[in-house]
């Protein structure tokens, strides 16, 4: 699927709005060894916009474990439950922040933390060493 056109004011828009942190894992683009990325929330494929409301920012890796996929199934319920949308919904109402570990509060979370692998080992150290740092969480999102 060909590359959708992102225009250089809603860009810094993107990234303006998260505060230059990944909108799912929280990580700062500076603590990144690759620049964010804008993530269609809704990807084209499945009939999403290139317009504000269905762009997030996102790490590369969390971008690439996330991919084109909107939904997961829950391992709990065994339903199909939508990914965590940083344009309706506060990252506080279904993660906390355990030491360096992202814990899911509702079957939203759940779902985002085991498809973005959220919490994976080498995730994991990268944030401890960036709370002994003080650099991580940069500013926990909304």
């Amino acid at each position: 699927m060909p590359r959708q056109y992102i225009s250089q004011a809603l860009r810094r828009l993107v990234v303006e709005r998260a505060r230059e942190c990944c909108e799912y894992c929280l990580l700062n683009e500076d603590d990144s060894p690759d620049p964010h990325q804008v993530d269609h929330i809704l990807p084209i494929k499945h009939g999403g916009q290139t317009v504000s409301e269905n762009l997030a920012y996102a790490c590369t890796e969390c971008n690439w474990f996330k991919g084109t996929d909107f939904a997961a199934i829950d391992q709990i319920s065994g339903e199909i439950v939508s990914l965590f949308n940083p344009r309706t919904q506060q990252w506080r109402e279904h993660f906390a922040l355990e030491g360096a570990r992202i814990a899911a509060l509702s079957a939203t979370g759940r779902v985002t933390v085991d498809l973005l692998r959220l919490n994976r080992a080498a995730r994991l150290l990268e944030r401890e060493t960036l709370i002994v740092s003080g650099r991580y969480p940069a500013g926990l999102a909304r």
